[in-house]
């Protein structure tokens, strides 16, 4: 049985990091299985298993600098409820280091990837959300949209208050592959050039 709260251990592991690099390797280790919970998830359940496959990019990105939020694979499939549901190739990252986040939009957008940039600061930028899943054809999931406090607290509850005031000054990207279907899953193939040490001549 799977008690609907995070373990103190795991609270205490969250509220401990100072750091976005620390948040990050936390995520990843979440991702790996090594931490039962994590903020803003169902308490001691890991990624859903369609996303099994996404681990190693998306735990590479946290360890670069990003710190993943939500993703989902390009599908296309018959649902157990008997509906058509398509899925664009997705994923949330919350990005604090203006030149990882100039890295990570230019490289989407060169290689076709639908950007959504949204800030939870007062004036910040806030794109509109991009549809991702849908059911027999209608929308059902979309990225990207408005940041309000509320949508931070749900995200972040376990966090320290620094750490905190940290990320809610970062910046939610959004990319989305513009295909739905397995056709987008070129997607993770582009995010993991972004984990890669830059060359120097």
């Amino acid at each position: 049985m799977r008690l609907p709260w995070m373990s103190r251990a795991d609270r205490r592991r969250w509220s401990s990091a100072r750091t976005v690099a620390e948040l990050g390797e936390l995520m990843a280790l979440w991702l790996e299985g090594e931490i039962a919970s994590r903020p803003g998830y169902q308490p001691r359940f890991g990624p859903d298993e369609e996303t099994a496959h996404l681990v190693p990019v998306l735990t590479a990105l946290c360890r670069a600098g990003y710190v993943t939020t939500c993703s989902q694979p390009g599908l296309a499939e018959l649902g157990f409820d008997g509906r058509w549901w398509e899925q664009r190739a997705a994923v949330e990252l919350v990005v604090t280091d203006p030149a990882l986040q100039r890295r990570l939009v230019e490289a989407a957008r060169a290689a076709g990837m639908l950007v959504r940039v949204n800030d939870y600061r007062r004036g910040g930028v806030q794109d509109q959300p991009v549809i991702v899943t849908t059911a027999d054809g209608e929308p059902f999931t979309a990225f990207g949209g408005r940041i309000g406090r509320a949508d931070m607290r749900i995200q972040w509850p376990e966090l320290g208050r620094q750490l905190y005031a940290r990320v809610a000054r970062g910046t939610y990207v959004s990319v989305v592959a513009p295909e739905y279907g397995p056709a987008g899953e070129r997607l993770w193939g582009i995010l993991a050039l972004l984990t890669e040490a830059p060359q120097t001549c």
